[in-house]
């Protein structure tokens, strides 16, 4: 009979089963519903919609007819139809009967047949037949199956694939299809330049008085500007970091970070606005606002033209935020700007991205500079210091025996490199930096100490900690809760804004003479800069604490360190390097060491790297995590040294026994296999079949284990599966589950965390590993995520996927082998071993800058690192190495601010 039309689509052949099909990257899935021309052709089943798999509904069976012609003249055997690895199995049907309807009679609904197969028929010369398949989905996620036609000596195949969804999905569902934004008008500007625009109103200032160092501009060199700009590596980094090169190689790196964020702040830029009139300003709508996408503060500035303007050479108008209020700003312009405006009016607006932090960090690069060789590279220093612990009856009884080591450590230490306190999440560290500074407020009435953290959240959590200590009543005239005057009123909990400065209702800072009385000081890295604009001196602060020091950049560190610090300062750093680092949005930055944090950097000296007990303490007592929670990121990124001393809570276990299939392990992965999709110009990616799944499992947590709200905490890699999964809960009123990154809830704990991953195709998976979104090959996302659960995680993915990253292998089938896997088939099992996810987080490097090489000693290396990892280079290509990644990548720290390219 010659070939069979379609043959070109086969996809099973011999093989004893299907496996995963990836409708995105499969060729033979992708193209399955093109017809060929040939002597009997056969229709496809479900065609796609959109370039999507078709969906149906959980419950309902869904019907398709498929139609088997015979072009020839002659006639054709039809031997058999039978369907091939169903799954789910038993969810498809094949029948040769039309299924009845709501109005068939009885009789015909009596005789209607279903089978697996169907048996010997002849096509007769020009003869079209229609079978029907059916598919009735039971749970969510994808149903498919392959259908074998015998047909002569031929066999033909075609692959069915249908999406179950229920009400919660289908309520997901856009009817935007996605599209890549227009490349938008650029009002090119010289912001620095008052010829070209018309100034606007500033904001009042907070207090008339003058700082003592006021923040140089500290604007990017031209020279610098082009090469970045050119992509080519400015001269100071290839050289790489040393105590002679350390201003020029750190402050060229926040200069690569700098030009990045001018670069993405113009994604946000629109196009015909409108604004209107309130009081004395106008507003503006921006879209994603109340998520600080863009981050925008009281004192920032856009600049505005009509539309129609552009490109009539009229200046355009600065305009000064003074209010920020929800999804909107309250800006003041020129006064021109505002006579002449009118509710009709149409404006193109331009964001201007804030430099006060970058400037910050820059003074602080400079001042490092006179910091002593040992404190920035004390792997140069010959002579190992020898503490003489000073031992005390901690206040906390809650202590164990490392931490209450840690503090008396501290306590005799005489200055010299900082003293470090790592360990992984809920090991106390928190608690021993706060045991610490108790302990100098009670014992050393000399003591002047300034504790600093990454965000204002940390820091508010650390006054909290300190005050709740019902041993040590700090006096309210000794200690101060620094805030930026940025920050709003109400962002801080009203118990403690009497710890603060506050004047019209803004936060503020106190004269010199003021600050200099309080004993404790609490405020972010950032924020710091205002005790030296103040004009604190080096040496007054007698200890410096920095809690979560992992997660800063070094010139970020720097910012209270290089300008307070003397010789006999004591600097205690807190933080665990093996979780998320420093955000970084510029690659080639990131990978020549601004994604490296000062306090991993200290590891690349053997006295911290051997665990001298003179410089660190590792705390291995985990107070957060079940024991099998524990477990695998013990074993992955802690040398299986962690300990598990959560407390056995019996009520909560015997809540999980009818959630669990096995009641001892709380560790559940839940399979499925979803739809990855985007909606709108929106890039950010969900998974509504996966969000509904969640939606599900709260719903079942809730009324049927009593969890509550609170308790619970969904952690998702997306924007767009964050939005879509707290939209489904509103209907349930649930306003009390917190959903976020992985980066929202670092240093977060609930007692049950469920973990969406979303991807569902390998295409889009390759796609990530290349700009370093979602969790795939991001060890520290990893770690991070599975270690916030207190009682009970449950894992919600397409097992086809995660099984391609090593750390998600180990614990897809360590749930495999303690009999707490449900849902969609697996994968075949392909056992990773511990060397190779050693090696793999190694070689990654060139591709994470986050990660330190084992027993790497020298940070010039980093550059060699990353070459090596390439296509070797001639010297003329030397200079660009880092701005191939520039090219193909673009890392994204938080999903959601992903701008694919084109912008």
């Amino acid at each position: 009979m010659g070939s069979v039309a379609g043959e070109e689509c086969s996809v099973i052949g011999d093989k004893e089963d299907i496996g995963f099909i990836d409708y995105e990257n499969d060729n033979s899935i992708c193209n399955h519903n093109i017809h060929a021309e040939g002597p009997v052709i056969v229709s496809n089943p479900f065609p796609f919609e959109g370039g999507k798999p078709r969906f149906g509904v959980k419950g309902e069976t869904v019907v398709e007819p498929i139609t088997i012609e015979n072009t020839t003249a002659d006639p054709v055997e039809l031997w058999s139809v039978q369907l091939y690895d169903p799954k789910p199995e038993g969810s498809f049907t094949l029948s040769v009967m039309k299924p009845p309807s709501l109005d068939s009679d009885v009789e015909y609904i009596r005789s209607f047949l279903e089978l697996s197969s169907l048996e010997d028929r002849v096509l007769r010369p020009r003869e079209t037949i229609t079978i029907w398949l059916l598919c009735k989905p039971t749970e969510l996620g994808m149903h498919r199956t392959a259908i074998h036609f015998s047909i002569g000596d031929e066999r033909l195949e075609r692959v069915a694939l249908l999406i179950a969804e229920d009400k919660i999905s289908q309520s997901m569902a856009s009817d935007k299809p996605f599209y890549r934004r227009r490349n938008k008008q650029q009002l090119v500007l010289d912001t620095y330049s008052a010829d070209v625009f018309v100034r606007g109103s500033r904001p009042a200032k907070p207090h008339n008085r003058s700082f003592k160092h006021w923040l140089p501009e500290y604007r990017i060199p031209s020279d610098i500007r082009e090469l970045i700009e050119n992509k080519q590596a400015p001269d100071a980094i290839i050289e790489g970091l040393t105590k002679r090169s350390y201003v020029s190689y750190f402050r060229t790196l926040v200069n690569m970070e700098e030009i990045k964020l001018e670069e993405d702040m113009s994604s946000y830029d629109m196009e015909c606005v409108y604004m209107r009139s309130k009081g004395q300003f106008l507003t503006l709508e921006v879209p994603g606002l109340a998520e600080k996408r863009p981050s925008l503060v009281c004192g920032d500035h856009i600049f505005a033209k009509l539309a129609n303007e552009d490109d009539n050479g009229i200046r355009p108008f600065q305009g000064f935020i003074h209010r920020v209020e929800a999804d909107e700003i309250c800006l003041k312009f020129d006064k021109k700007f505002h006579m002449r405006h009118r509710t009709d009016n149409l404006y193109n607006v331009q964001f201007t991205y804030n430099r006060l932090n970058m400037r910050r960090m820059y003074q602080a690069i400079e001042a490092a500079e006179r910091l002593d060789t040992e404190f920035l590279f004390p792997f140069e220093c010959f002579k190992k210091r020898k503490i003489q612990p000073i031992q005390v009856v901690p206040i906390s009884r809650m202590l164990n025996e490392e931490q209450v080591s840690s503090v008396d450590m501290i306590l005799g230490c005489k200055g010299g490199p900082p003293y470090v306190i790592h360990g992984p999440p809920g090991t106390g560290k928190t608690v021993t930096m706060v045991e610490a500074v108790l302990q100098l407020y009670s014992s050393r009435r000399n003591a002047r100490i300034l504790v600093c953290t990454p965000s204002n959240s940390a820091a508010d959590h650390l006054l909290e900690k300190l005050l709740s200590e019902k041993a040590v009543n700090i006096e309210k005239k000794d200690i101060f809760r620094l805030n930026a005057v940025t920050r709003a009123l109400e962002d801080m909990k009203p118990e403690y804004v009497d710890f603060c400065y506050v004047v019209d209702y803004m936060f503020q800072s106190p004269g010199l003479r003021d600050l200099m009385r309080y004993r404790i000081i609490i405020s972010t890295y950032t924020s710091s800069s205002v005790l030296y604009a103040e004009g604190i001196k080096r040496g007054h602060f007698s200890h410096i604490f920095m809690d979560e020091a992992g997660q800063a950049s070094e010139p970020e560190t720097m910012i209270p360190l290089s300008q307070l610090c003397r010789g006999d300062t004591i600097v205690v750093l807190a933080g665990d390097p093996m979780q998320l680092g420093p955000v970084i949005y510029s690659t080639g930055a990131e990978h020549y060491g601004l994604g490296k944090s000062y306090m991993e950097r200290l590891f690349d000296c053997k006295f911290y790297d051997k665990g001298d007990e003179n410089y660190v303490t590792k705390l291995v007592r985990s107070y957060r995590c079940h024991p099998e929670i524990l477990h695998l990121p013990s074993e992955l990124f802690y040398q299986g040294e962690l300990i598990s001393c959560k407390d056995d809570d019996r009520s909560s276990s015997m809540t999980l026994i009818d959630l669990l299939p096995n009641k001892d392990f709380p560790v559940l992965f839940i399979g499925i296999q979803g739809c990855d999709q985007r909606e709108g110009s929106n890039p950010s990616w969900f998974n509504r079949i996966e969000a509904s799944k969640v939606v599900e499992i709260l719903k079942n947590l809730i009324e049927n284990h009593g969890f509550r709200e609170e308790d619970i905490g969904v952690i998702t890699p997306y924007r767009q599966q964050v939005l879509k999964i707290q939209k489904a809960l509103e209907n349930f009123e649930w306003s009390d589950i917190t959903v976020g990154s992985v980066e929202q809830f670092q240093g977060q704990e609930r007692e049950v965390i469920i973990i969406s991953t979303v991807r569902s195709t390998v295409k889009h998976n390759n796609f990530d590993r290349n700009h370093c979104l979602g969790f795939l090959s991001n060890y520290r996302r990893f770690n991070v995520a599975i270690t916030r659960a207190k009682s009970l995680l449950i894992v919600v993915g397409n097992p086809h996927i995660i099984c391609q990253d090593l750390y998600w292998n180990k614990l897809l089938w360590r749930c495999v082998d303690n009999n707490s896997y449900i849902g969609c088939f697996l994968p075949n099992r392909q056992e990773v071993s511990e060397e190779e996810v050693s090696q793999d987080a190694y070689l990654d490097y060139a591709g994470e800058a986050n990660f330190s090489p084992p027993h790497a000693t020298e940070w010039g290396q980093v550059g060699n690192l990353i070459e090596e990892s390439q296509n070797p280079v001639t010297d003329t290509e030397r200079g660009q190495v880092a701005y191939q990644f520039e090219e193909t990548q673009n890392p994204v720290k938080d999903e959601a601010e992903w701008s694919d390219g084109w912008k």
